[in-house]
């Protein structure tokens, strides 16, 4: 009985399986052998009825990315899918990390007697040439700008994860460049998530998802979203690779670490869990957050401070007031934030935030609305004055924080709604200046971060303040002080800064004989030390 000729899928298999051998590790000198998941994703790239054009595969660090790249690479350049005379790059954002894929490769190819006799290195360019088709293949770094000129058959793109932004020139000239094979060209993305819905990876795995495509195949290995850090069946979903070669130790111990030091816990998520956050310099994690959205009272009664973030007149503005209340745990600082996006185009602004502005416009099922959407293509000043006007005739708020910038278009709006002069400046005035630079943002963050980790605030889990919070990220100074880094962060962080600044002034508060401040609380100035 004649045999069953393999597939396209199965000869790539059969290829890696019999030629590749493990350059490092514990596994050093031994044939490769595929996991599950590998095979799964090889089968489903090369016997794809309909052809496939582009292939993501998404996973957590250490399962073994590098190594099956290195086999693809070397099944195109002198295996079973090398094409006469074609042209093979990989690309990756550094030279480093495009350094590590030519050099996993190479190792291989010095390691095997066969493919030695196949292939021929060239370590100065990082290039290697396969005899039997003339293959030739090219790493490349956007660091190096070498993606432009000629077209590619295969293409494929390393850690493009870590790109911020839905565009990038490097990857967009290796895509344009593929246009020579007529369906026969491909491109591989093969990294772990993204930050953010809004880059480029995301965007491609979220097109994957709702296009349909059959030309584009999508593996994605992530953590269910909210899954505890030591959830260990979310650990297996982000790590088709854990227990093998990827170490439950290694992710057991960072899993403790990020438990202990809220600090860690969105770069164990991302490296970890594969999940979209952003691990740069977060300044709250999101479980620390989660666990201050504690029901907000009445402030009717109470000392109110705030802080005011004005932005242009058609972006984000945002009011964060905090007011102090006692409780078993001693006092705790409710927090009621003020959002106002210009009405006009919002759904439009919507779809290119990725953020649900018109939901959050829209009033729930308790008659609230999150962000107000005033008529127009701007906020005007005149409807925040308004709105101050009728807070201080309502509240007993004792002072306000604001940026510098675009006060003076602001205060004479405040003077028309009937604030005095004595109330807009000078030392006794409830409006107060605020810079945003270390000097001034990095006892503020200090503070918040204090109040935060030791529960002492609650927020009612207010979606646009949570979004803003989630999107921060702070930079810091060769000394060690802080401020939010608007450059660098994920989004919006307007009420980041306005409740940083509003808990700036409300440390400034001494409270009266029946009212205690926080701030002169042993075991929370004991936090502040530590």
């Amino acid at each position: 009985m004649a045999k069953k000729p393999m597939t396209r899928g199965e000869r790539v298999i059969a290829f890696i399986e019999r030629y590749c051998l493990v350059p490092e590790g514990t596994l050093l000198g031994k044939p490769v052998k595929l996991l599950e998941f590998q095979r799964k994703f090889i089968l489903a790239v090369y016997d794809n009825p309909a052809g496939t054009s582009r292939a993501y595969l998404s996973i957590a660090r250490k399962n073994g990315k590098t190594g099956l790249i290195a086999c693809l690479l070397l099944a195109h350049i002198v295996g079973p899918e090398a094409y006469q005379n074609g042209r093979i790059i990989s690309g990756a954002r550094s030279r480093k990390q495009a350094a590590e894929v030519f050099n996993y490769a190479s190792k291989m190819i010095y390691m095997s007697p066969e493919l030695k006799k196949l292939a021929h290195v060239t370590p100065s360019s990082k290039t290697i040439l396969g005899y039997a088709k003339n293959v030739e293949y090219q790493a490349s770094s956007a660091e190096a700008k070498s993606a432009h000129g000629g077209s590619p058959i295969l293409a494929i793109l390393d850690e493009v994860g870590q790109i911020k932004g839905p565009t990038d020139d490097f990857v967009e000239a290796i895509e344009t460049s593929q246009g020579a094979y007529e369906g026969r060209a491909m491109l591989f993305a093969i990294s772990t998530q993204a930050a953010t819905d809004n880059d480029l990876f995301s965007r491609w795995i979220d097109d994957a998802e709702t296009s349909k495509d059959p030309r584009i195949v999508s593996h994605i290995y992530t953590a269910p979203k909210d899954c505890e850090l030591d959830d260990r069946t979310g650990w297996a979903a982000a790590n088709p690779a854990l227990g093998l070669f990827r170490s439950i130790k290694d992710v057991e111990d960072f899993s403790l670490l990020a438990q202990r030091m809220p600090t860690k816990e969105a770069s164990f998520r991302w490296l970890f869990l594969n999940q979209r956050i952003d691990a740069s310099a977060p300044f709250v994690s999101p479980a620390v957050w989660r666990a201050c959205d504690g029901p907000v009272d009445d402030f009717k009664g109470l000392p109110v401070f705030g802080g005011l973030d004005l932005s242009e007149v058609s972006d984000l503005t945002a009011l964060v007031l905090m007011a102090p209340r006692e409780a078993d745990t001693g006092t705790i600082w409710h927090v009621k934030p003020t959002f106002w996006l210009p009405g006009d185009n919002l759904r439009e602004k919507a779809k290119a935030d990725r953020v649900p502005y018109d939901v959050w416009h829209t009033p729930n099922e308790d008659g609230v609305r999150f962000l107000e959407a005033p008529d127009g293509p701007t906020v005007d000043y005149e409807f925040v004055a308004h709105h101050l006007r009728e807070l201080f005739d309502t509240l007993d708020i004792r002072k306000i924080a604001f940026d510098r910038w675009n006060w003076r278009h602001f205060k004479p709006w405040l003077q028309k709604v009937g604030f005095t002069e004595e109330q807009l400046d000078g030392d006794d005035a409830v409006f107060e200046p605020m810079g945003q630079g270390f000097q001034s943002m990095s006892p503020a963050l200090r503070d918040l971060e204090s109040l935060i980790l030791n529960r002492k605030i609650v927020h009612g889990a207010h979606p646009v303040l949570t979004m803003c919070m989630m999107n921060a990220t702070v930079k810091p100074d060769p000394s060690g002080n802080r401020k939010l880094d608007k450059q660098k962060s994920r989004g919006r962080i307007d009420g980041a800064v306005a409740l940083a600044m509003a808990t700036s002034v409300a440390g400034t508060y001494e409270g009266s004989a029946d009212t205690a401040s926080p701030w002169d609380d042993p075991e929370f100035q004991l936090s502040k030390a530590a």
